[in-house]
């Protein structure tokens, strides 16, 4: 009879879950805030909401008063450096020799401090321009990732600290999940979890245990990174979750399809009485762990139905009598 599976129920000893509801967040690990340090204008927007960067890739171009002098202090420290140098402590004193050496060093981690990268602050110094000492600077990219947030207007004044750009890598990304105390002390960091989603199953791995309890919810929060194939996954999304826990369960388990209710409401299983006959056994179910159900009431050994109960059940409600895989 086509689509029925017989097999033999063996003792076996399996890993209990627990099921909680959780959030997918970013991963606070692969994802980064773009601020300026100093008073700084929008002069012009180069990365959008949503575009794909890549690391050092130019964000934003500002402009500053600040950066400005820092510029112009770094022309005068670089020539006055680059003089003293060239005539070496021979000729010029030693306190001359370090004072130009440090009034250098001060004047370019300074501008390099205001948000210069090394690159464009090589390119400063390389050009010895008087007029290119009017400011203007770019934040670059500190990850490759995904812009998640451009909070800014070209023109507008931004002041240091102001989150520019969000930008997460978000193939990896964060599930948390809430479970009670009692649940929680199950879990360890590595434990295999399952997170469910509109028909679409994930699969990740526990990746912190909190050690304090949500003051609201009286919960601990667990946290699972998980892999997000094809950018399905987006924060704000809630999901089921499964965890498998350290405690395991050692007794019969069949499929959870294998067990059905019988017309009066109790649990059976259907039996193979000999090649290709079947009857229905009442059993206990005693609990569930994920697709899998342990049950009471039949031996060790005992060859049931696996896969098609359904069907024989309803053949056997239909016919009245044992349905013979012919």
């Amino acid at each position: 009879m086509a689509g029925i599976v017989v097999a033999e129920v063996r003792p076996q000893r399996l890993s209990a879950e627990i099921s909680a509801p959780g959030e997918v967040v970013q991963n606070a690990y692969a994802t980064s805030k773009v601020t300026p340090r100093i008073p700084a204008q929008v002069l012009e927007r180069h990365a959008r909401l949503g575009d794909k960067v890549q690391l050092a890739e130019p964000l934003v171009s500002l402009t500053s008063v600040e950066m400005a002098a820092a510029q112009g202090d770094l022309l005068v420290a670089t020539r006055e450096w680059q003089r003293v140098s060239k005539l070496g402590q021979p000729v010029v004193s030693e306190k001359r020799f370090v004072q130009a050496r440090v009034s250098y060093q001060q004047a370019k981690s300074r501008v390099s401090a205001y948000g210069m990268s090394e690159q464009q602050l090589a390119e400063f110094l390389r050009s010895r321009d008087p007029a290119k000492a009017n400011g203007r600077f770019q934040l670059l990219a500190t990850q490759p990732g995904t812009v998640l947030a451009d909070r800014f207007i070209v023109g507008e004044l931004i002041q240091p600290g102001t989150t520019l750009y969000t930008i997460s890598n978000e193939s990896l990304l964060w599930v948390e999940a809430k479970l009670t105390p009692l649940e929680a002390q199950w879990v360890r960091v590595g434990s295999v979890a399952t997170v469910r989603t509109s028909g679409r199953t994930f699969t990740g791995r526990v990746v912190q245990v909190h050690h304090a309890l949500d003051r609201a919810t009286r919960t601990l929060g667990v946290r699972i990174e998980l892999a997000n194939i094809d950018d399905q996954l987006h924060a704000g999304l809630f999901v089921q979750v499964s965890i498998h826990s350290i405690k395991s369960t050692h007794g019969l388990f069949v499929p959870l399809n294998a067990v059905l209710r019988s017309a009066d409401g109790d649990w059976q299983v259907f039996v193979e009485k000999q090649a290709g006959e079947f009857a229905p056994v009442e059993v206990a179910l005693l609990q569930t762990i994920g697709n899998m159900a342990q049950i009471s009431g039949v031996e060790a050994g005992t060859r049931l139905v696996t896969n098609g109960a359904f069907f024989v059940q309803s053949e056997l409600a239909k016919a009245g009598f044992e349905v013979h895989n012919h």
